[in-house]
């Protein structure tokens, strides 16, 4: 929201991914008039009693990079990702080690993920407060997730009201191009349905 008010901008189409999914919900919820759509992809309402992980996946995430030089750190996300993508689309190393490579030398901050794996685990109250939501809002979520199971995708959409789901085959929690291909169509659909005519607001300085 701050971002928003930075750019001027007073209402916008908001779209979040995993986490980025229960953070865009948290922004429908307590500011509706900056939510034009909310498209919540691969996320949760963080609801008890919804199935979690599966245990490979635990496994990984409670493993740790057997090494503290660079390459083992590498390794370690190359695991992660084989374990979370695609089963139908996995990306090759080669693909898939220059993404990690960047992202570990923009910033490797082994704290900071478990911070917001606290956060998300601490948000208990989202999931009744999405009956909340006036935003339009189109739920994606991959049919082979193991990470965050189809099941909470499905129970977000059930918990605001009108809010549309729609499975995508051969998609886990990761965005492979082929994947991608599957999700523009229902995302370009469900914006053009809600088109988005806020005048901006004048940016503050």
């Amino acid at each position: 929201v701050g971002v928003l008010d930075a750019l001027g901008i007073a209402c916008a189409h908001v779209v979040g991914m995993s986490m980025g999914g229960m953070i865009a919900q948290r922004m429908a919820i307590g500011w509706p008039d900056r939510v034009r759509s909310l498209v919540s992809i691969m996320s949760s309402s963080g609801a008890r009693g919804l199935p979690g992980l599966q245990p490979k996946v635990l496994k990984v995430l409670l493993a740790k990079p057997r090494g503290r030089d660079r390459e083992a750190v590498i390794r370690y996300y190359l695991d992660f990702f084989r374990v979370v993508g695609s089963p139908t689309h996995p990306v090759p190393e080669s693909a898939l080690r220059p993404f990690i490579e960047a992202t570990i030398d923009r910033a490797y901050n082994p704290e900071g993920n478990l911070r917001q794996l606290a956060a998300v685990m601490a948000d208990t109250g989202r999931a009744a407060a999405l009956a909340r939501i006036k935003a339009p809002t189109l739920v994606l979520h991959g049919r082979d997730d193991p990470f965050v199971p189809l099941a909470c995708g499905r129970d977000t959409a059930s918990r605001i009201p009108g809010a549309r789901f729609t499975p995508i085959d051969d998609m886990a929690h990761m965005l492979e191009p082929e994947v991608c291909e599957r999700l523009l169509p229902p995302i370009i659909t469900f914006l053009r349905e809600h088109p988005l005519d806020t005048p901006p607001l004048v940016a503050k300085v």
